[in-house]
């Protein structure tokens, strides 16, 4: 179970997040100031931040203790294509940490990141995954089961948007991939999208943003996101929603690298590796899977198999070739969510 302490801003009431922001403050205002030798940043996906308020204290103490030196991981978070964006546009990233492949290549053809950045790490250079699953009200009202009750009519879904935010891409991709993988063609599965998409009532930037807007503001019938933020929010707020898996999804992998040009310039690359080495120890393993995101680790894998419900997983090589050909043919400008969604 994630930390008790560690602020679940998407489900906290105004109020709180006001007090909260009050106390955090105060604290900085008698702290003791001083730099840490070391600073480094931390450019991520929208609904990591929990994992990552808990992972940079422990990694900065492991450090200082086997180094001898201070430092100190600042975060950045947003849906993940922009956060990419951000990074290619000049926001000095140390490291990236994205939910998906597609943003570090981008970063990768701008020549921030190495070609071969995802040898760089084990596992794809992706220490942990998670797969898109269902939120629905409590009771699951609209009795939804699978991907094919999403595109019912009066059925209103939340998703955030696949051009900004690697959530809603993942989702678009899972419930194409579904109509395949049950023996369908391109045509059905885009007949399926297209009405799913058409039940969207606000297309959000990120996903803790579509969060917010199904729990907070009570929007739609069933929210589509990554299963690790599901979970937070049924720890939160378990009394008001229900999770619901599909018969099949996809394998979302959180790829992380190195920005070579950022660390280099500033002669940072030992402890930029060193803090992405960390997400692979049994520490940093640890807190992953108390976060619901699946680990690599076969022995944390199994100490927290209970929250992690088997499911039928496809990827995105072996459904659409990659994703530098699904990005081309889904999302590029033209591609077939424009014509998808222009047509809404």
């Amino acid at each position: 179970m994630p930390n008790k302490k560690i602020a679940f801003s998407a489900v906290c009431s105004p109020a709180r997040r006001l007090l909260l922001a009050g106390v955090a403050a105060s604290a900085m205002a008698i702290a003791p100031a001083h730099a840490a030798d070391v600073t480094l940043l931390n450019v991520s996906y929208d609904v990591a931040r929990e994992l990552y308020k808990e992972i940079n204290p422990v990694f900065e103490a492991q450090y200082q203790k086997q180094s001898g030196k201070s430092i100190e991981v600042k975060q950045s978070h947003g849906g993940s294509s922009k956060q990419a964006r951000s990074v290619a546009d000049g926001l000095e990233a140390s490291v990236v940490t994205m939910n998906q492949a597609n943003d570090i290549d981008m970063l990768s053809d701008r020549g921030l990141v190495a070609k071969d950045w995802a040898k760089r790490f084990p596992n794809n250079a992706a220490p942990m995954y998670s797969t898109m699953v269902y939120l629905v009200r409590k009771g699951n009202p609209k009795g939804i089961k699978d991907w094919a009750d999403l595109a019912k009519p009066g059925v209103q879904v939340v998703i955030p948007n696949p051009k900004t935010a690697g959530n809603g891409r993942y989702t678009y991709l899972a419930a194409w991939g579904s109509v395949l993988q049950n023996g369908g063609n391109d045509a059905q599965a885009r007949e399926l999208v297209t009405k799913i998409f058409r039940n969207v009532p606000v297309l959000d930037g990120g996903g803790r943003a579509a969060t917010t807007t199904f729990t907070q503001r009570q929007i739609g019938d069933v929210l589509v996101t990554f299963e690790n933020e599901v979970s937070l929010v049924r720890a939160e707020m378990g009394s008001n929603f229900d999770i619901v898996y599909p018969s099949v999804s996809i394998l979302a992998e959180s790829p992380v690298a190195v920005v070579d040009k950022v660390v280099d310039k500033r002669g940072i690359r030992k402890e930029a590796t060193a803090y992405l080495n960390f997400l692979y120890s049994e520490a940093g393993q640890e807190i992953i899977a108390k976060h619901y995101l699946r680990p690599r680790s076969a022995a944390v894998a199994k100490k927290y198999a209970a929250q992690f419900k088997p499911i039928k997983l496809f990827t995105v090589d072996d459904v659409f070739g990659g994703w530098r050909a699904a990005q081309k043919r889904h999302f590029d400008d033209g591609g077939e969510f424009d014509k998808i969604y222009g047509g809404k």
